[in-house]
């Protein structure tokens, strides 16, 4: 497309309208006053497509009056070539109904489009031209080159698609509380010896007592916290509370001095709105729901006091069913339970894989390197717990795999159709080239592997600027390509060591014209058989490869 194939349109040109006794070769002989511009100058690939515009122009008294100029654009490749639409221009005489050239000269502009097919990125464009005069046709003695081609780079775009393994919640270490109470009676913060023979108590004793023998627990503390209920005045329960701290403590230390409790520390904490909103909360109390509006309503616990009692008959059943459970000291002893280590869960899948729980099949999954191993501990998890989260990264173990089928497969059975299944079911469709079906699975997810995964059909669909933008910063894998597909070497950085990214690097250097550089890598690159043969072919590389 550029001065090219203004040697084609002008060879016919000019003859015609120079020719003194109308033979056409003499247009032949003045074909190089045509000026010719090609946009863009070397064919590029587009989303399967290969545009471009010519812009041709014809000088003054160069096309005849009487003269027909068909010219057609070929594509001519290892394999085979492809006529493009032809270009037909005529003279002022001429009443056809083709593109007119007047004596005063012309600058007429085409669109050349083929439909890519392998083999193209190594073509020429060129053009097959004839001049038709008083009834008789002349062709062109030869192709006139317009152009070469075809840029293919944006097929570099890695089209495996963004995903990412759920996460399991298996703790390493778990926090626990063995706990225990003691009630008193109204204002009174004397510890009644029957309090320290419940049940509560006795079973309090006997968790500290088997902590002892427990490998996998520690205590870590015992925390003593006494309130009031919210009855009489602030001050008052404040008394009562700290009272309530000193007597619980002593208890305490009466019934628990031979039990290993770690540090005790005690606190008090006056009036127990907190409990009591989580008991009215849990009661059958016909008037719960405005107990619990007085409670939002005020922040001053006199006035919150004063309100429900004057609900005198909802009042009553709070003093006999709610009230007293908050007279009250609790025991609190904080444990932490050390969970399976990895080789210990690795050891129960094969031994004793029943004992494993849904958090800890997914995280044994994780530390299994055969595939096989890893699916059938997520069947595992998926048969015990119904786990979506298996079921997912059962899937997308299959996705590594290229058993897009099974992946497909095992995500339709998931229960909670979320981001992480939205955004497979895309990188599904993209890799079974249904790309509009995948941009729309791409658009719902609203995780960074969606938009990733967006960009990479704005490559293969020619929206590079769009693309660009969701991948700049990402620091993905197709965000250096997205970079040399927008004019921007300079800014392609590629971090990786692959022969993937050697051949990023061979065509950036290119770009920059750095042959030395782009040598070396794509010695690299041709470590992969597929990049050595597309580099022959490659026009990124005609220059230095030549």
């Amino acid at each position: 497309m550029r001065k090219n194939i203004i040697n084609l349109m002008l060879i016919a040109f000019v003859s015609v309208a120079m020719a003194p006794c109308g033979n056409p070769s003499k247009m032949i002989e003045a074909a190089d006053q045509i000026k010719i511009n090609c946009n863009p100058e070397v064919l590029e690939v587009i989303a399967g497509n290969i545009d471009a515009v010519v812009d041709v122009t014809f000088p003054a008294e160069y096309f005849h009056p009487k003269a027909i100029l068909e010219v057609i654009p070929v594509l001519v490749y290892s394999g085979g070539q492809v006529e493009g639409k032809p270009f037909v221009y005529q003279g002022e005489k001429i009443t056809d109904n083709y593109k007119l050239v007047t004596e005063d000269g012309a600058t007429i502009s085409e669109r050349i489009h083929f439909e890519y097919v392998p083999g193209m990125e190594k073509s020429q464009l060129v053009a097959r031209a004839k001049v038709f005069f008083k009834g008789k046709e002349f062709p062109f003695p030869a192709d006139i080159k317009i152009a070469d081609g075809a840029n293919t780079t944006y097929m570099l775009v890695e089209t495996d698609g963004a995903y990412e393994m759920m996460k399991d919640n298996y703790q390493e270490v778990i926090p626990e509380t063995e706990e225990a109470q003691i009630l008193y009676l109204v204002n009174s913060a004397t510890v009644r010896p029957s309090q320290l023979r419940s049940d509560d108590i006795k079973n309090f004793e006997q968790a500290l007592k088997d902590l002892e023998q427990d490998g996998r627990r520690e205590v870590l503390g015992t925390k003593i916290v006494a309130y009031a209920s919210p009855e009489g005045t602030v001050d008052f329960n404040n008394k009562l509370s700290a009272n309530r701290e000193k007597s619980a403590e002593k208890a305490f230390n009466r019934f628990a001095k031979k039990l290993e409790t770690g540090e005790v520390s005690t606190k008090s904490l006056g009036e127990d709105w907190e409990g009591f909103q989580e008991l009215v909360k849990n009661s059958n109390i016909e008037d719960k729901e405005l107990i619990l509006r007085v409670l939002s309503m005020y922040s001053d616990s006199n006035v919150r006091e004063r309100e429900i009692r004057n609900m005198s008959q909802v009042y009553k059943t709070l003093a006999e069913t709610v009230l007293p459970e908050l007279r009250r000291a609790r025991f609190i002893t904080d444990i932490e339970y050390t969970n399976y280590t990895a080789d210990e869960l690795k050891e129960l899948v094969e031994t004793n894989i029943d004992a494993l729980d849904e958090e800890a099949l997914l995280r044994v999954a994780t530390l299994t390197r055969d595939n096989d191993a890893k699916i059938d501990i997520y069947n595992k998890a998926i048969k015990e717990f119904d786990s979506d989260r298996a079921k997912y990264n059962a899937a997308c173990v299959n996705l590594n795999l290229g058993n897009n089928s099974a992946a497909k497969s095992l995500l339709g059975k998931m229960n909670n159709k979320n981001c992480y299944y939205k955004n497979a079911m895309g990188v599904i469709a993209m890799r079974e080239g249904d790309y509009a079906e995948a941009m729309k699975w791409f658009t719902e997810t609203h995780r960074p592997q969606g938009k990733i995964n967006a960009a990479v059909i704005d490559i293969l669909e020619g929206r590079y600027k769009e693309a660009l933008n969701k991948l700049e910063g990402t620091g993905d894998h197709n965000e250096p390509l997205a970079h040399i597909l927008n004019g921007q070497p300079e800014k392609a950085v590629v971090t990786c060591k692959c022969p993937h990214a050697s051949y990023l690097k061979a065509v950036i250097a290119a770009r920059k014209g750095d042959a030395e550089t782009c040598k070396k890598e794509l010695e690299n690159a041709a470590k992969r058989e597929d990049y050595a043969k597309r580099m022959v072919n490659d026009i990124e590389f005609a220059k230095i490869l030549r």
